[in-house]
């Protein structure tokens, strides 16, 4: 596996993480352990989409820089294999 697909894997498991806990805060709003871990979790998925960006391009449109041309279409797609 190369390195931007682990690190791609890496986002996806803690932005899941990040989800069903804010999910399960959605009928446990007082949990305050839980609501430190979604924290957490966002907190890291912000440095690791920060990571990738630098170095792949964005990930989100809200990643695209918009300075001097709209790059978000730059790059292959999430589902297209690089090299093709």
């Amino acid at each position: 596996m190369s390195e931007k697909e682990n690190l791609l894997r890496r986002i996806d498991s803690v932005q899941f993480a990040a989800h069903e806990l804010s999910l399960f805060l959605n009928t446990h709003p007082g949990d305050t352990e839980s609501l430190e871990k979604m924290r957490k979790y966002q907190d890291i998925y912000m440095q690791l989409k920060a990571e990738f960006e630098s170095k792949y391009g964005p990930l989100t449109i809200s990643g695209a820089s918009q300075d001097k041309t709209w790059e978000w279409t730059q790059n292959p797609w999430p589902w297209e294999k690089e090299g093709n």
